[in-house]
C-alpha cells in the first residue's frame, strides 16, 4: 500500500468516526451522565439519612488527617484531625460529619475560659439512635490545650456524639481520659465568640438541661434558650 493509500484510509476513517457521532448522541451521553450523578447524589443522601437513624452504618475508617469547616452562626472555623491522636474519636468525628450529624447542632454549655460543648442532636429521634452509640476509649496522646477538641464522656468508654472545644489549657483533663482527635486551625476567634451567656447546665447552672435536649431537642433550645448560637453545617474539605 502506498503513502497516499495510506492516508486515504486514514481521512476515510476519520470521516466515519466523525460521521457515527452524531448530536443527538452527545446530547444522550451527556444526559446519561447526568442521570448517573444525580443518581449517585440521591443514593448518597438516602445512605447519610439512614446513617443517622442506625449508627452502625457510620463506621467508616477516617483517613489519616482531614480537615472539616464549621459554618455557625457566629462564622467559620476549621478543625483538622489527626487519626494518630485519638483513632476511634477521629473515626467518630468523620462519620459525623459524613452523614450530616452536625446540621442545625447547638453549643448548648458554653462556659467562658473553660469550653465550649454541642453533639446533642436537634431531632430527639435522631437523638434516641445515638445516645447507646458508645465507642470505647483511646489513649490520651496530645494535651487538651486551647483549640483542641475532644468527646466529652460519663465514664470510661461512654463517648457518643457530645464533644467539646477547649477554650484554654485544660490539661487536667488529661488524667480523666478526655483524648483530643483535633484542633481548630483557623476561626478560634470565631469559637471564642461563641454565646456563654448561660454558663452552666441545669441543674448546676441555669442553662440548657441535657435530658430536656434529649427529649426535646431543638423545640426546647429554641424557645426557652433563644441566644444560643448553631452550627449551620460541617463539611469535609
Amino acid at each position: 500500500m502506498n503513502k497516499k493509500t495510506i492516508l486515504s484510509c486514514i481521512t476515510a476513517i476519520t470521516l466515519m468516526a466523525a460521521v457515527s457521532c452524531k448530536p443527538e448522541d452527545v446530547q444522550d451521553s451527556a444526559l446519561n451522565t447526568e442521570t448517573q450523578t444525580k443518581g449517585k447524589t440521591m443514593e448518597t443522601a438516602k445512605s447519610n439519612t439512614d446513617a443517622l437513624s442506625n449508627p452502625k452504618l457510620a463506621q467508616e475508617k477516617a483517613p489519616e488527617a482531614f480537615k472539616v469547616k464549621f459554618r455557625t452562626s457566629k462564622g467559620e472555623f476549621t478543625i483538622e484531625s489527626q487519626r494518630e491522636w485519638s483513632p476511634l474519636g477521629a473515626d467518630r468525628f468523620y462519620n459525623m460529619v459524613k452523614i450530616g450529624y452536625f446540621t442545625d447542632i447547638a453549643f448548648f454549655r458554653v462556659i467562658s475560659g473553660f469550653m465550649a460543648q454541642f453533639g446533642i442532636h436537634g431531632d430527639p429521634a435522631i437523638s434516641a439512635h445515638w445516645s447507646n452509640a458508645q465507642i470505647q476509649d483511646d489513649p490520651v496522646i496530645k494535651s487538651n490545650k486551647k483549640g483542641y477538641i475532644s468527646f466529652a464522656m460519663a465514664g470510661p468508654n461512654t463517648r457518643t456524639t457530645q464533644l467539646f472545644i477547649n477554650f484554654g489549657n485544660n490539661a487536667n483533663l488529661d488524667s480523666m481520659g478526655f483524648s483530643p482527635f483535633g484542633k481548630v486551625i483557623e476561626g478560634m476567634d470565631v469559637v471564642d465568640s461563641i454565646y456563654s451567656g448561660y454558663g452552666e447546665g441545669a441543674p448546676s447552672g441555669r442553662g440548657p438541661g441535657q435530658g430536656l435536649i434529649q427529649s426535646r431537642g431543638n423545640e426546647y433550645l429554641k424557645k426557652d434558650f433563644p441566644q444560643l448560637d448553631y452550627i449551620i453545617e460541617a463539611n469535609i474539605e
